[in-house]
């Protein structure tokens, strides 16, 4: 696949997701960005065991502030939100996407929907309802992106 998608995790907590997106990165071929404080550490053993051994296939940084690290970049980024009126599947998507998801327990902060509505997507969900799982919801992000490369 050619695309250069990044996936960027704002503080992930939990370690079977990250390691689940990590082998959702390597079979996509995708480069993984953890925004820190992670609520584990990078080897813990369930890291690792989700991951299995897919980690030397991807590119994994770990960085501390998402502002700057999207500023440095000057990528085109999309957030994944439950608090956006865009739908994920109505942006076009460019090849050097930058996907950020927040993290399972608080999600994004603040800053994100009051500087960037326009760049914040939802994946639909019944009103009301808890949000999807990080590696589900960045599954469903990461190949509609590709869907719309490979057209």
């Amino acid at each position: 696949m050619n695309h250069n998608i990044e996936i960027i995790l704002f503080q992930p907590q939990i370690p079977q997701n990250t390691g689940n997106i990590l082998r959702t990165c390597a079979v996509s071929g995708c480069s993984l960005t953890l925004i820190t404080p992670l609520g584990f550490q990078t080897n813990d053993r369930w890291l690792k065991r989700a991951g299995l051994d897919y980690w030397d296939g991807v590119n994994v940084t770990e960085i501390e502030n998402l502002r700057n690290y999207l500023n440095e970049k000057q990528k085109p980024f999309y957030f994944f939100t439950s608090k956006a009126e865009q739908m994920y599947d109505e942006v076009v998507y460019p090849p050097e996407t930058q996907l950020v998801f927040g993290s399972e327990t608080f999600g994004l902060p603040d800053w994100v929907i009051e500087e960037y509505p326009e760049r914040c997507v939802q994946i639909p969900m019944i009103p009301n309802s808890r949000c999807l799982n990080l590696a589900t919801s960045v599954g469903i992000g990461l190949y509609e992106a590709i869907r719309q490369l490979k057209a």
